[in-house]
């Protein structure tokens, strides 16, 4: 993916920016400097830009719980800021910035003020390149000084509290805003899945969906056809009989939304509905409820197959199975385990911890 050309500014050096990245603070700081220049701004407080690289990392970590890297501080300063401030995994990301430009927790603003000792200044090494056996502290102040003037057109300006857009700069972000920040998305979605190699779906887990999808077709076209064959589907969590008409079930994943991030068939079951909302984004113990799972959805596939055999939801079989035409244990299993088991490694907790 290549930036939109220039035949004024140096864009190759903008698009060098994450040639040498060892964090994800570069992607989130330009993200938050084209998101507010598009907001109209020019003069940019450095705890504004900090508290909007938070509010931007906020969903792939605290819901889709993404690793950033052993190196990466980001992870721990979100972690901790969603206890400190008291804010929700899904909170608006308005709230989130507004909360933290206005904190004046101690703990909170040493988590954001972190990010000035390296951030700003570095990201402006390919306009101020490394000088080899200079001192970090020299070239931070190089770097702050030579950027005043806008020298080698550098994207902004440093200073203490606050950067500089440099206004040679202000149209190109603003025209190609939407292209910019899927160059950076790209970008960041490759790093990311370097330090996440089994985690499927990347690239749609760095931004929070405006809704989630909703599971009534799901319910209607394909579980319906399975409580009128049955008359009454026993939970799986609580063995609660669950009956269509009385409506005390829930359609929901066994493994959840928030690590998979796809709806497919083979994934949902009804479940109790009080049970539902305990359930949350918590992981099934494979011993304690495969089985039980494997069971279910084999019932419900097999009265499919002999109702609807040409339904959509019978192909989504297919992205495990070879065939529609078995419904193979270990086949089932070598799917689901490995599943649990990286989503725990990533940070999920099991139901019942």
């Amino acid at each position: 993916m290549t930036l939109p050309h220039s035949t004024q500014l140096p864009i190759q050096k903008l698009a060098s920016v994450f040639g040498n990245t060892s964090s994800t603070y570069k992607y989130y700081w330009f993200l938050s400097i084209i998101e507010l220049v598009e907001e109209g701004h020019s003069e940019i407080a450095k705890k504004k830009l900090f508290s909007r690289m938070i509010s931007n990392s906020w969903y792939t970590i605290n819901y889709f719980h993404i690793s950033f890297g052993k190196q990466d501080k980001f992870q721990i300063a979100v972690e901790n800021i969603l206890k400190t401030e008291s804010l929700s995994i899904d909170e608006k990301k308005s709230k989130i910035d507004n909360c933290l430009e206005t904190s004046t927790l101690k703990e909170t603003v040493n988590h954001l003020m972190h990010f000035d000792k390296n951030v700003p200044h570095w990201f402006l090494t390919p306009w101020f390149p490394k000088v080899n056996g200079e001192p970090d502290s020299k070239q931070r102040n190089r770097i702050y000084e030579a950027s005043q003037s806008f020298e080698n057109e550098c994207l902004y300006a440093l200073n203490k509290d606050y950067i500089q857009i440099n206004p040679n700069w202000i149209n190109y972000l603003t025209t190609n805003a939407r292209i910019l920040k899927d160059y950076c998305y790209w970008n960041l979605a490759l790093f990311l899945q370097t330090r996440n190699p089994n985690v499927p779906d990347i690239p749609n887990k760095l931004i929070k969906p405006a809704t989630r999808g909703s599971l009534t077709a799901q319910t209607k076209d394909y579980w319906k056809i399975v409580f009128t064959e049955l008359g009454s589907i026993p939970c799986i969590f609580t063995n609660t009989k669950l009956i269509y008409e009385e409506k005390n079930f829930a359609l929901d994943h066994f493994i959840p939304h928030a690590f998979v991030s796809h709806d497919l068939i083979w994934n949902l079951l009804p479940i109790e509905k009080r049970f539902n909302s305990i359930k949350s984004d918590k992981l099934p113990k494979y011993d304690l409820y495969f089985n039980k799972f494997y069971d279910l959805q084999k019932i419900a596939f097999e009265i499919n197959k002999n109702h609807n055999a040409k339904s959509k939801y019978m192909d989504e079989y297919l992205t495990i199975f070879p065939s529609i035409e078995e419904f193979e244990k270990v086949t089932f299993s070598n799917t689901i385990q490995p599943l649990i088991t990286i989503a725990s490694n990533n940070g999920f907790s099991y139901l019942n911890e």
